[in-house]
């Protein structure tokens, strides 16, 4: 924890658009280490119960950081702000891009609704495919960002690690598509304390989902439709993927089964699909 909070400071002294501040959490992890440092310099018998209390702090981080939605590190965006509520927007987020095989279809499926989405791209998958990318952007939707590499380990990484896994997205998203992402969502949802800084430096908010269909894993539409639109409401985060995604018994990508339904559903909702850039504050 040391090492975070020296990272932290120092972050948070460099130029960006808002100052990164520690949550709550991360005071009062800050407050138990030392508070254990100095009892046991006052009282070294006292270690076992000082160490004690920093296991605890450091699962509490750990648990913080394995909750996709939760704001405990930082802020995180589970929902559309209140403003876009109200009004009936809803933002529908497609994860793991971009894939030849599956990516040109969800744009025809998006076009045919006059809908646009927000697509959390890898960004290696932008370098290998940069036209598709290019698509994208082209039709209208956003590219954000979901890190270089989409690291299964990527919670587990130090400051300096994930650092870079989410600039070279940047660059490589940027470069490619001319479009600088405005948002960051995580490999999986999960995190560590290091994150939040990083993204205060690199002008990045993060993202995560009010409800997911788990359509990597789960092959039957029914059940991923009826995860994201029971109910459907207006602020929702919506969460789907074309990349790394399963497939229906029909040999479908279970997305291309489950997006013209769920379009439709919004429609009779009478809410309205935006991105999550158009949702952001002037």
């Amino acid at each position: 924890m040391g090492e975070f909070f020296g990272f932290a400071f120092q972050l948070s002294n460099q130029r960006a658009p808002w100052r990164w501040s520690p949550s709550p959490l991360l005071y009062a992890s800050a407050a138990v280490h030392l508070g254990a440092a100095a009892a046991v310099l006052a009282r070294p018998r006292t270690w076992p119960w000082a160490l004690g209390a920093v296991a605890v702090n450091h699962v509490a981080l750990a648990a913080a950081g394995l909750w996709p939605r939760s704001q405990l590190l930082g802020p995180n965006w589970t929902r559309l702000p209140m403003c876009n509520a109200v009004t009936g927007d809803i933002a529908i987020t497609i994860d793991d891009g971009p894939d030849p095989a599956v990516t040109p279809l969800v744009l025809s499926a998006l076009a045919r609704h006059r809908t646009h989405a927000t697509f959390f791209c890898v960004g290696e998958r932008v370098e290998r495919f940069p036209d598709l990318a290019q698509e994208i952007v082209r039709l209208g939707h956003d590219i954000e960002n979901h890190s270089q590499r989409h690291r299964h380990n990527f919670s587990l990484l130090g400051p300096g690690g994930m650092s870079t896994e989410i600039s070279r997205a940047q660059e490589s998203i940027g470069r490619v598509t001319g479009s600088i992402p405005r948002f960051f969502r995580a490999p999986a949802g999960l995190r560590n304390p290091f994150l939040d800084p990083i993204l205060a430096r690199l002008q990045l908010r993060l993202a995560s989902w009010t409800r997911r269909g788990f359509d990597t894993v789960t092959t039957n539409a029914e059940t991923v439709l009826r995860r994201l639109a029971d109910p459907l409401q207006g602020g929702d985060i919506l969460l789907l993927h074309d990349g790394n995604a399963a497939h229906a018994p029909g040999g479908q990508a279970v997305i291309l089964e489950v997006l013209p339904r769920l379009l439709d559903a919004i429609a009779a909702k009478q809410l309205r699909p935006v991105t999550l850039r158009s949702a952001l504050p002037p």
